[in-house]
């Protein structure tokens, strides 16, 4: 577990926080940036970053893997599952993810304010919170097929995505569960069990998925019982790592009275989180909704689901430096290290910045082949080489947001970041999307360009707010924030 950066700021961690030892510390601390505090810096980015990609990506891959097996099966089958991923990430996924990062603020600050035992509390209040919150969003995916043929997509393409949506059910409450526990250990830097229980899933889900798509003929039935499974795997061995582990001894998630005030706290940040998260992530499903209202349907929606499931896929690279920039910025903020969460924030983003040009050159390399990974279309695969260079531009756009996004849940802005993306998206991104697509008849073209063209707008809205931010006030905030709860008697 990583310590705060600046050991001369040590002193400033007694438990009362007060706002002249966090001016004091980022005085004494900005006469020591030099090289050896930068380097030591973005050491503890990438040991966070770096695994981070692997386990992040390996968890999204169960999805995409499942969407590749249905591709296969043929092209309504790929458009119905396309179709019910998107409602599904609408209605539920994105709003569990996006609660779920609540904790990055909490128990983040918690770590650094060295305040463990509420990380605990916060963590068990979360889990209560959000399996209440997967019984409604079960009942209207319930209604999926229903729902769709009410807005005007095609009735064969709707009952295929409700199959698919009903078998996702039980995914939701693993989902759930695995996205705090995965927060949970994240703000603790404790990263290598999330590293190898996702490898372990990912290696559970791909013969099981083959078995009950092709073996056992269950089809898109099988691939969504296949995503649910490894999920469960997924939680199983991380919840025995938090039971039994010495490392999350000071932080150990059990009940005590401190959970239910937890609760209301975690709602206090979970829901503008989840607006945060959802505003931008249902963008990209609406598009490849209107997808289905353009000429050809299922070859636009087909395509679209492609780009998305690549852009996706990427965009868990540079969340995974996200995730390094907001655990670095909320422990230090939570210790009072004004410079340092400054410091934390900038270097996570240059990091991120290489990478995603090294991952736009290598994508727009291979814009030729990039579709046989998900049809043997030829229709399919040439539409997918025409939207790829777009493709490229809008990955390099939507790094820069995922990076600031990181940084806002350290700090605790996602108010203000979840503004930010109502007026890049709504306001901007999809009627620009729509004009393109519906007026100018640039069809799938257009969807993505109105896209690419929101996420440049939300990064330099986000850029401005980060540059411009008073890290001292933030983190006297962050300090009276956990100083304010006290500490409850557990009930074993």
């Amino acid at each position: 577990m990583e310590e705060p950066l600046l050991a001369t700021a040590n002193n400033c961690l007694d438990h009362q926080g007060s706002s002249s030892e966090v001016a004091e510390t980022s005085s004494s601390s900005s006469s020591l940036l030099t090289w050896e505090v930068i380097s030591s810096e973005i050491k503890k980015v990438a040991y966070i970053a770096m695994p981070m990609v692997v386990t992040t990506v390996s968890q999204y891959m169960l999805r995409v893997i499942s969407v590749m097996m249905i591709g296969h099966l043929g092209e309504l089958s790929l458009s119905g599952a396309a179709i019910a991923t998107s409602l599904t990430n609408v209605t539920g996924f994105s709003l569990l993810l996006g609660m779920a990062s609540a904790l990055e603020t909490l128990c983040g600050q918690a770590y650094g304010a060295r305040r463990y035992q509420l990380m605990g509390s916060y963590t068990y209040g979360a889990i209560i919170s959000l399996l209440l919150v997967c019984i409604p969003i079960s009942i209207l995916w319930i209604f999926t097929e229903k729902l769709l043929i009410l807005i005007g997509q095609d009735p064969l393409i709707s009952h295929e995505a409700g199959i698919y949506s009903i078998c996702l059910i039980p995914t939701l409450f693993p989902y759930a569960i695995l996205q705090l526990l995965i927060r949970y250990l994240l703000t603790q830097s404790l990263i290598y069990p999330m590293l190898l229980s996702s490898v372990a899933a990912l290696v559970f889900h791909i013969p099981v998925s083959w078995i009950l798509i092709y073996k056992f003929e269950f089809g898109s039935a099988g691939a969504a019982l296949g995503i649910g499974l490894s999920y469960w795997l997924n939680v199983i061995l991380l919840g025995i790592y938090v039971k039994y582990a010495s490392s999350c001894e000071k932080t150990r998630i059990v009940f005590s009275k401190d959970v239910f005030p937890s609760i209301r706290e975690f709602f206090r940040f979970g829901i503008p989180s989840a607006v945060m998260i959802c505003l931008q992530w249902w963008s990209y499903e609406l598009a490849i909704l209107l997808s289905g209202l353009l000429p050809n349907p299922q070859l636009e929606t087909s395509v679209l689901t492609i780009c998305f499931v690549v852009a996706s896929l990427h965009y868990y690279i540079p969340y995974s430096f996200s995730t390094g920039a907001s655990t670095r910025v909320s422990n230090e903020l939570g210790a009072g290290h004004a410079e340092a969460a400054r410091l934390a924030a900038w270097l996570a983003t240059f990091l991120a910045v290489i990478e995603v040009v090294c991952a736009s050159t290598i994508l727009f390399c291979c814009r030729s082949i990039l579709g046989y990974a998900f049809s043997d279309e030829k229709e399919v695969v040439d539409y997918v080489k025409e939207l790829a260079p777009i493709l490229s531009l809008s990955i390099m756009a939507d790094c820069l947001a995922t990076m600031f996004s990181g940084v806002a849940r350290g700090v605790g802005w996602q108010r203000l970041a979840a503004y930010v993306n109502l007026g890049a998206f709504y306001l901007c991104g999809i009627p620009l999307a729509c004009v393109l697509a519906f007026v100018f008849h640039w069809n799938g073209k257009g969807l993505w360009i109105g896209l690419a063209t929101a996420a440049l707008l939300q990064s330099c809205m986000l850029m401005m707010i980060t540059f411009f931010t008073d890290w001292q006030n933030q983190a006297r905030s962050a300090r009276k924030r956990v100083f304010e709860r006290r500490p409850q008697l557990t009930i074993e």
